[in-house]
C-alpha cells in the first residue's frame, strides 16, 4: 500500500525530469550542437569556444562576485547581531523558544538562509552584465588610440571602450551597495524586536559594519557625480549651432557637479560623525553640510540661472564665448568621421573649355562613363537573363576588371536561386532542400555602351558564354543575397538540366567543402528536430556524404559570427577564375566619442545612435563553400582593435587577402554619403565661418531627388595614367542649384601608386568668380533645347516613356563634364532601352547616340566659338556687351 501511495509522486518527478530534459535539450543543447557543427564547417571551432567562454566566464564571474559581496556581508552581520540576552529574560519559556528560533535562523542557520537570498539578489543584480558582455569585453582588451580630448585631457578610447562600463559597474555597485545596508540595518534592527531588553546601542562590530557601508555607498554616489562630468560632452543644448559642452556647461555645471561632490563627502562625515561617535555628536556641521549639498544639488534644476548667463553673456558674444568649444566640436566630429585628412583641391573654372577639350579628346575617357545606371539595367537583367523561373536577380553591383587590354568598369549581377516562382505543385520538400539548391552564374555589362543598338554582354546566359576571356570554374551559388533555406547535398538525386543543358558540370555532384556532415543516424535525427522536419530522418536520398547548409544569407551568415560588426547595405559580387566571391564592407560605430556630433538616422537602419564610425573589416564569403574571412581594413581603429586582441586568429591583416580579391576593394557609397552628409557643415574649420554657416553645402538635387554618389573608373592624373575607381559625390549650396564642389572618394594609394588598399578622399571644391552648373540647372538647359525637346514629344507619341537617368558630373582639367543618358521603356514589356546620350559642358548641350559622337560635336562648338573670338568678338559677346552700354546709360 504505501508503494502505491508514493507511485504517482514517483510519475509525477518522472514526468518533470523528462519535461526539463527535453526543454533543456531541444532549447539549449541541440542548438548548441548545431552551433558547434557549423562553426567546425567554417574552421572557426577555436572562436566558438573563446566567445563561450568569454560570455559565461564574464556572466558567472559576475554573478560570483556579486553572491561573494552579499553572503559575505550577510555572514558578517550574523556574527555581530549581539545575541546576548540577560538569563533571567530567558526563564520565560516562550521568550526562550522565541530567541532560538531567531538565533537558529540568523546566526546558526545563516548560510541556508543567506545563500539562496544571495544568489537571488546576485542574478537579480548582474542581468544588465548578462546583455552587456560584450561592451565589457572592450574594457579588458581596448588600448589607447593617441587621440586625446581637449575638455578632460583622457584619450578618446576611454569614452569608447572603458567609460560604457564604468557608468555599469558604478550602477551596480551603487543599487548593491545600498540593498546590502538596507538589509544588513534591517537585520540588525530586528534584533531589537524579537530580543527584549537589548542595549539601545549596537555592538561595537555592528557599527563599524554599518559606517563601512554607509561609506561605500558614499563613495559609489561620488564615483557617480565623478562619472556624471562625461555626461557634459554629449549634451545637444546648443544644436541646430554645435554639439557638445558651451560656456554655461563648462564655466557652471562642470564646477556645480565639483560642488556636489563637496557637499556630499562633507555631508556623508558629519552624518556618520554624529550617527555613530558620541564624542563628536554635534548636530550643527551635519545639518550646515546636509543644507549646502541640497542647495547645491537643487540649483542645477532651476533653469533662469543658466538662462542669464545665456542671455546676458553668451548671446551678445557667441562667437567670442563658445569659438573654443566650437572647435572642440568641429574637430572631434571630423576626427570620428574619419575626415581630418580630405584632401582639398581649389579648382578655378575657365569659360572657355577648348583645352580641356582638347586634352580630353581621346577615346580612352570615355571607355568608362556609366550611363547604364544600376536601377534601369536591372530590369533588363531580369527580362533576358534569369531565363528559368527558379532563378533570380536580386541587384546590380558596379566594379571594374581588366578586359581588352584595359581596366573597364562593369555592371554585374548573380543568379540566385528562388523557389517560390516555382509551380505550387513543384514546391514540395524534395525540390526544395535536394534538389533547387543553388543558383548558377552572373552577367556582366560593360557601364559605357552605345546608345541605340543591341545591349553588350561580356557574360551571359547559362552556359556562361564570354568572349572576354570571363571563365569560372565553379559558378555555383549556394551562398548570397537571397533568404535561402537549408540545402543538403551532395544527395543521391540525378539532378539533370536544372541549371542548363548546355551548362558544365550540370550533372556532377556537389565537391565543395561547404555544410555540416551528415556521416550518421544521430545526426540525421538532431537535424530533423533542429528544423522540425522528419523529412530529412526518413529520407533514403540522403547519404553518408551529403552535408546540411544553413545560413545561407550572407548578412545572417556574418551577423550571426560576428555581431559586433554593423554591415553595409550593399554586398556586392567577385568574379575569379576559381568562382563568385561576395565583399562586405563592415563598420565599428559608437555613440560615446566625446564632442561628437550624433549621424542622421538614414545610414545602417535599425542599428543604434552612433557618432563614430570607421569602415575597419572587409569581409569575404565564398558563394560556393560558404568560408568567411575577415580582413583589417582599419588597423588604427582601437575598436577593432579590442576585439581582434579579444579574439585572436579571426581577424586577417588586409596583405594576407588573395590579390584577385584585393584588386576589387571598393569604398563604400553609403560611407561616403555619411560622411559627406557631415562634412556639408563641418568642412567650415573656422569657429567663426561655421557660425555663419554661409559656406554650407547639401547634396545636389534633381528632378526633387538627392544625387547620391556613383562609381566612376577614369584616370585623375594621380599615379601615371592610372585609371582609379572612385565615388563621385556633386554637392551644391544649401538652397541654391549651382555647383559648390565634387567629392571624389577612392582607395588607390597615391604616393606609391602601389596595389596597397588606401581610402580616402578629395574634394574638387569651386570658386565663386565663376558659376558652375549643377545638374538641375544642366537638366533645364536639356530641357530648353528645342532640339531635344522635339525629340522627346516625338518619343511620347510613339508610346514610349521617355526616363532621364542619373546625371555623372566629371572634373575635367578646369571645367566641369555633364553627361545625362536618356532612356526609352516600352509601356508593354518595360525593358528600358538606352537611346540617346546628352553632353554638356558650359552651356552648350549637345545629344547623340554615342559619347564619342557627342563629345566631338560639342568640341567643334567650342573650336568654333574659339577661332570666332581669335582677335575679335563673337557675335554673342557683342550682344552682351551692348546690353551693358544701354544699361549703363
Amino acid at each position: 500500500m504505501r508503494n502505491l501511495k508514493l507511485l504517482p509522486a514517483l510519475i509525477g518527478v518522472t514526468l518533470g525530469i523528462a519535461v526539463v530534459l527535453y526543454v533543456a535539450f531541444y532549447f539549449i543543447f541541440l542548438d548548441l550542437f548545431v552551433d558547434l557543427w557549423w562553426y567546425e564547417s567554417l574552421k572557426l571551432e577555436a572562436y566558438f569556444w573563446l566567445r563561450l567562454l568569454y560570455k559565461f566566464f564574464l556572466a558567472g564571474g559576475v554573478t560570483l562576485a556579486f553572491f561573494a559581496i552579499f553572503f559575505f556581508h550577510f555572514w558578517i552581520a550574523s556574527r555581530y547581531l549581539g545575541l546576548n540576552p540577560p538569563d533571567e529574560i530567558l526563564s520565560n519559556l516562550d521568550k526562550r523558544r522565541r530567541f532560538q528560533r531567531f538565533a537558529d535562523t540568523f546566526l546558526s542557520g545563516s548560510a541556508t538562509v543567506y545563500t539562496p537570498v544571495s544568489l537571488i539578489l546576485a542574478v537579480f543584480i548582474a542581468i544588465p552584465f548578462y546583455s552587456q558582455w560584450e561592451t565589457t569585453l572592450l574594457y579588458f582588451f581596448g588600448s589607447d588610440s593617441g587621440i586625446t580630448e581637449p575638455v578632460y585631457g583622457k584619450d578618446v578610447s576611454f569614452y569608447m571602450l572603458s567609460y560604457p562600463t564604468y557608468m555599469l559597474i558604478q550602477q551596480e555597485m551603487l543599487t548593491t551597495s545600498a540593498l546590502i545596508f538596507c538589509m544588513v540595518g534591517a537585520l540588525y534592527w530586528l534584533e531589537h524586536v524579537f530580543i527584549p531588553n537589548q542595549s539601545s546601542e549596537f555592538p561595537l562590530g555592528a557599527k563599524v559594519h554599518l559606517t563601512v557601508l554607509i561609506g561605500l555607498v558614499v563613495a559609489f554616489v561620488i564615483w557617480g557625480f565623478m562619472l556624471d562630468r562625461f555626461t557634459l560632452l554629449y549634451t545637444d543644448t546648443h544644436e541646430p549651432i554645435f554639439y557638445g559642452p558651451g560656456f554655461v556647461e563648462l564655466r557652471y555645471h562642470l564646477p556645480l557637479i565639483w560642488l556636489e561632490i563637496i557637499t556630499f563627502a562633507a555631508t556623508a562625515i558629519t552624518a556618520g560623525l554624529f550617527i555613530f561617535s558620541e564624542k563628536h555628536r554635534v548636530k550643527e556641521p551635519f545639518l550646515i553640510s546636509l543644507t549646502l549639498f541640497l542647495c547645491v544639488a537643487g540649483l542645477p534644476k532651476i533653469q533662469f540661472i543658466p538662462d542669464l548667463i545665456q542671455k546676458y553673456i553668451v548671446n551678445p558674444n557667441p562667437v567670442k564665448s563658445n569659438k573654443s568649444f566650437m572647435k572642440y566640436n568641429i574637430d572631434a566630429t571630423l576626427d570620428a568621421y574619419d575626415l581630418k585628412n580630405i584632401k582639398t583641391v581649389d579648382t578655378t573654372i575657365q569659360l572657355d573649355a577648348t583645352k580641356d577639350i582638347e586634352t580630353w579628346s581621346t577615346q580612352k575617357h570615355f571607355e568608362n562613363i556609366p550611363v547604364w545606371d544600376r536601377e534601369f539595367i536591372i530590369d533588363n537583367y531580369k527580362q533576358l537573363q534569369e531565363i528559368r523561373p527558379y532563378y533570380r536577380i536580386l541587384s546590380v553591383d558596379e566594379d571594374r576588371y581588366f578586359i581588352l587590354d584595359h581596366t573597364r568598369q562593369v555592371n554585374l549581377a548573380a543568379r540566385e536561386i528562388n523557389v517560390s516562382k516555382l509551380p505550387p505543385e513543384a514546391q514540395n520538400w524534395e525540390n526544395m532542400h535536394l534538389r533547387y539548391t543553388h543558383g548558377y552564374g552572373a552577367v556582366v555589362t560593360p557601364a559605357a555602351q552605345d546608345a541605340d543598338s543591341p545591349l553588350v554582354w561580356y557574360l551571359r546566359d547559362l552556359n556562361m558564354y564570354s568572349d572576354v576571356g570571363f571563365k569560372v570554374e565553379h559558378p555555383d551559388i549556394y551562398y548570397g543575397l537571397e533568404h535561402f533555406d537549408y540545402a543538403i547535398v551532395p544527395n543521391k538525386l540525378d539532378i539533370v538540366g536544372i541549371a542548363g543543358s548546355n551548362a558544365p558540370n550540370t550533372e556532377t555532384a556537389y565537391h565543395g567543402e561547404g555544410g555540416i556532415p551528415i556521416p550518421s543516424l544521430f545526426r540525421k535525427a538532431l537535424f530533423a528536430a533542429y528544423f522540425n522536419d522528419e523529412k530529412i530522418f526518413f529520407s533514403t536520398n540522403i547519404s553518408s556524404e551529403s552535408k546540411v547548409k544553413i545560413r545561407r544569407n550572407i548578412t545572417e551568415r556574418i551577423s550571426r559570427l560576428t555581431p559586433f560588426l554593423h554591415l553595409d547595405k550593399d554586398p556586392y559580387l567577385v568574379i575569379t577564375k576559381d568562382r563568385f566571391y561576395w565583399i562586405q564592407d563592415a563598420y565599428t560605430l559608437s555613440n560615446k566619442y566625446p564632442v561628437s556630433k550624433p549621424a542622421d538616422d538614414d545610414f545602417l537602419e535599425g542599428h543604434q545612435d552612433f557618432n563614430y564610425i570607421r569602415n575597419s573589416v572587409k569581409v569575404v564569403v565564398d558563394a560556393f563553400d560558404g568560408d568567411v574571412d575577415f580582413y583589417i581594413s582599419n588597423p588604427s581603429d582601437s575598436i577593432i582593435q579590442a576585439y581582434s586582441s579579444a579574439y585572436p586568429g579571426l581577424f586577417k591583416n588586409l596583405e594576407e587577402m588573395p590579390a584577385e580579391l584585393r584588386q576589387h576593394l571598393r569604398y563604400p557609397r553609403d560611407l561616403q554619403y555619411l560622411q559627406m552628409k557631415v562634412y556639408a557643415k563641418y568642412h567650415q574649420q573656422s569657429p567663426e565661418l561655421f557660425y555663419e554657416q554661409a559656406e554650407t553645402w547639401q547634396f545636389a538635387n534633381v528632378r526633387g531627388e538627392t544625387v547620391r554618389p556613383y562609381y566612376q573608373t577614369m584616370d585623375f592624373g594621380n599615379c601615371n595614367d592610372k585609371e582609379e575607381f572612385v565615388l563621385i559625390n556633386p554637392m551644391t549650396p544649401v538652397n541654391r542649384g549651382n555647383l559648390s564642389m565634387i567629392g571624389v572618394a577612392g582607395t588607390l594609394d597615391k604616393t606609391n601608386c602601389g596595389p596597397d588598399y588606401k581610402p580616402g578622399i578629395t574634394v574638387y571644391k569651386f570658386g565663386k568668380d565663376v558659376q558652375v552648373n549643377g545638374p538641375a540647372q544642366v537638366e533645364a538647359l536639356i530641357n530648353q533645347d528645342p532640339e531635344i525637346s522635339a525629340q522627346f514629344t516625338l518619343w511620347g507619341q510613339s508610346g514610349s516613356v521617355v526616363e532621364m537617368g542619373r546625371m555623372i558630373i566629371l572634373p575635367m582639367g578646369n571645367t566641369v563634364l555633364y553627361v545625362q543618358p536618356i532612356y526609352l521603356a516600352s509601356t508593354k514589356n518595360k525593358i528600358p532601352e538606352l537611346t540617346r546620350v546628352i553632353v554638356s559642358i558650359g552651356n552648350q548641350v549637345v545629344m547623340d547616340k554615342t559619347l564619342w559622337s557627342a563629345f566631338n560635336r560639342l568640341k567643334q562648338i567650342y573650336v568654333k566659338n574659339a577661332a570666332q573670338s581669335d582677335g575679335k568678338e563673337t557675335p554673342k559677346a557683342i550682344i552682351n556687351r551692348q546690353e551693358k552700354t544701354k544699361e549703363t546709360k
